[in-house]
């Protein structure tokens, strides 16, 4: 993949806006982070260590980073929009717990194998996609819930 740091560089630089010192430093705190985050879970840790950032600067940094191919958009159906690092190629599938809120992350050969000879037969060539499995997990079964 090629360097983030480069990546939103040329973005911004595309999009005709400036890297401040406030978007590398937020840049800087989301690579840092590991699975998927909300902008508010970002901005408490952006703003420990660089008290004048407001939250609004966080959530329009983090559009741009999602915009420049850095972050990627994730969406588990709860109406909390969350970001996690866009790994190049690298693609994963979620399955999510209706209950509790747990995430996992699945890579199946099988599965990306199959949505690409579905998207064949319908004459499609993939350029992206995003798929989520919803459905209870084991700690909730076992909790009748």
């Amino acid at each position: 993949m090629q360097d983030a740091y480069v990546l939103f560089a040329d973005y911004a630089q595309r999009e005709h806006l400036k890297m401040t010192p406030q978007r590398r430093h937020i840049l800087d705190v989301f690579l840092e982070q590991q699975g998927h985050v909300t902008s508010e879970e970002l901005y408490e840790k952006v703003k420990s260590t660089y008290k004048t950032i407001g939250q609004a600067t966080v959530y329009r940094t983090l559009k741009l980073l999602s915009g420049s191919g850095v972050a990627k958009e994730v969406d588990f159906g709860d109406g909390v929009t969350r970001y996690e690092r866009q790994e190049g190629d690298d693609h994963h599938d979620h399955l999510i717990c209706e209950s509790c809120g747990k995430n996992v992350e699945v890579l199946d050969e099988t599965i990306e194998k199959l949505q690409e000879e579905v998207a064949a037969r319908h004459g499609f060539r993939l350029t992206r996609h995003k798929m989520y499995l919803y459905g209870i997990c084991p700690d909730c079964q076992g909790k009748g819930r």
